[in-house]
């Protein structure tokens, strides 16, 4: 009897357990049952239903993509060249390119770099781009003997400036690899499709648009069918006035289903009124999940009819430029009564405008002195050229203002110019690392420089050109406080109009015949 109820109790503590281990035996149940709830990811309707509907998408699109595409370059060699290191080489150029440039820019650039990969980019924007695609270049042939990753996974870990997208569009093009891409044009695309009404910037949603790409590209033609996405997005789902009547997978997107669900409810109220028979309009699909699915359009952002299919995607608002006020000064000399030229100094290798060359310059962190400006930029150039240099008087030439995508940045251009110098040594530069270098006219328009600096320069030339040589610069106009205010008021709202729409034009080129400031250690 006793044995029987030692071995009941050690059944019994074997089934309870430790008190402990129970508790979180129990959490862990718990956790299942939550993960076991049905989530977004099990709703069907923002993906395909499955194999059928995903065939009959991608033979529809790949139709129309074969009688439809534009005739661009790079699809061109992508689809002629033979050698597949040069084949993706190929893509990963005019993807790099295409970033955040329209494809009608990118197109005279791209044949010229082809022909000759020295060719200067300046002109082209985002000059990191270019860095990172000479680095990848180096590592290529340094590292991997001139053999490209075959891999998106590998293109993206192995290659500086190589994502997500860049990764996936040169491994389906380049080396057949079915694996999806997400850009712009295919994120509007699948958030119509499937109104997608989240924040399409959101890591859900780009989740969700990734996992909708794989599931969509088409194992025998993946580079096609990537292209034909994109090309649908760039011509067809277009942000503004899309044009759905040749859509040629309207059938298929939900937005266009309930923007013709509409019409005909509202055309059946009209006959309904002189018709005894209305055609009965059928109820569409909805989201299982309304009011807690992260992929919907959130409860306070309704569907607005006016919209129609651009109701998809749905972006954040963007934040307000913050306003910064930069100090730039010119400082030419003449030699011997030769060409003039102007001295540049790089920027850090990380950051906005990174490695591009620009004119001296300071950023403010407040409101100083125009006595205080000058001071602050001859101190800068004496720094600059080690107090060798005899500079003139430094002279006011006026205000330029450029938006870039965060900032709404205010230049206070000055002038200078470089008299005498002590012991100050220009010649040739050996090589392209020199943080500061002497540039004509001619070379600085071919320069690495941003378009906020080609706009100070054309500034500079237009008051140059009103006023005698060496004329002594104008100086600003005094006002009070109030005055000042108004006036700059003024002035940022018209400039904010005037620039809306722009883009930086500024990439690391090559100079040429560029020189350098080098400081002589001797006589």
């Amino acid at each position: 009897m006793s044995r029987s109820k030692e071995a009941a109790g050690m059944a019994l503590q074997r089934k309870l357990g430790n008190p402990t281990k129970n508790k979180e035996k129990a959490k862990q149940t718990n956790k299942e049952e939550v993960s076991s709830t049905p989530s977004f990811q099990e709703s069907t309707y923002h993906f395909f239903h499955g194999p059928v509907e995903i065939s009959s998408f991608r033979e529809k699109l790949l139709l129309w993509y074969d009688t439809s595409k534009r005739n661009l370059p790079w699809r061109t060699m992508a689809a002629l060249e033979q050698d597949i290191n040069k084949r993706a080489y190929a893509v990963w150029v005019s993807e790099i390119m295409l970033q955040q440039t329209q494809v009608a820019t990118v197109i005279d650039y791209y044949n010229k770099w082809m022909k000759e990969v020295n060719e200067m980019w300046a002109g082209l924007g985002y000059y990191s781009r270019g860095k990172r695609l000479h680095e990848g270049a180096k590592k290529v042939m340094l590292s991997f003997n001139g053999q490209m990753p075959r891999t998106a996974e590998d293109l993206q870990k192995e290659l500086p400036g190589v994502g997500r997208y860049t990764a996936g569009a040169v491994a389906s093009i380049a080396m057949g690899q079915a694996t999806g891409v997400v850009d712009g044009n295919v994120t509007r695309v699948l958030c119509r499709s499937r109104t997608i009404g989240a924040d399409c910037t959101s890591p859900v949603v780009m989740e969700a648009l990734w996992r909708l790409s794989n599931s969509l590209v088409d194992p025998s033609r993946p580079g096609d069918f990537n292209q034909a996405l994109m090309e649908l997005g760039a011509t067809v789902c277009t942000p503004k006035a899309p044009r759905c009547s040749v859509c040629p997978v309207r059938m298929h997107c939900r937005s266009f289903e309930k923007v013709e669900h509409q019409m005909k409810t509202a055309s059946n109220r009209l006959l309904g009124t002189s018709r005894l028979e209305v055609s009965p309009v059928p109820d569409i699909e909805s989201c299982d999940y309304v009011g807690r699915c992260p992929l919907c359009l959130p409860p306070e952002e309704n569907w607005e009819n006016d919209l129609g299919v651009m109701n998809f995607p749905r972006k954040p608002v963007r934040k307000q430029a913050r306003l910064e006020r930069t100090l730039t000064c010119i400082l030419e000399w003449e030699e011997n009564d030769g060409e003039a030229e102007y001295l540049l100094v790089q920027r850090p290798s990380a950051g906005l405008l990174a490695g591009l060359w620009e004119f001296p310059s300071i950023v403010l962190e407040g409101k100083i002195t125009e006595k205080k400006e000058k001071e602050l930029l001859l101190e800068q150039l004496e720094t600059l050229l080690d107090g060798r240099g005899n500079f003139g008087e430094i002279q006011y030439v006026g205000e330029v203002v450029h938006v870039f995508s965060h900032i709404h940045q205010t230049y206070a251009v000055y002038r200078c110019s470089l008299a005498e110098t002590t012991g100050l040594v220009k010649k040739e530069a050996e090589d392209d690392v020199a943080s500061s270098r002497w540039l004509t006219k001619t070379a600085f328009q071919k320069a690495a420089v941003s378009t906020a600096m080609k706009k100070i320069f054309q500034l500079y030339q237009s008051k140059e050109s009103q006023s005698p040589k060496n004329c002594k610069g104008k100086k600003r106009k005094t006002s009070t406080d109030s005055e000042h205010n108004m006036q700059r008021s003024h002035k940022l709202k018209k400039n904010k109009q005037s620039n809306t729409g722009q883009k930086q034009l500024s990439i690391l080129g090559i100079f040429g015949k560029s020189r350098k400031c080098e400081i002589s250690s001797g006589p």
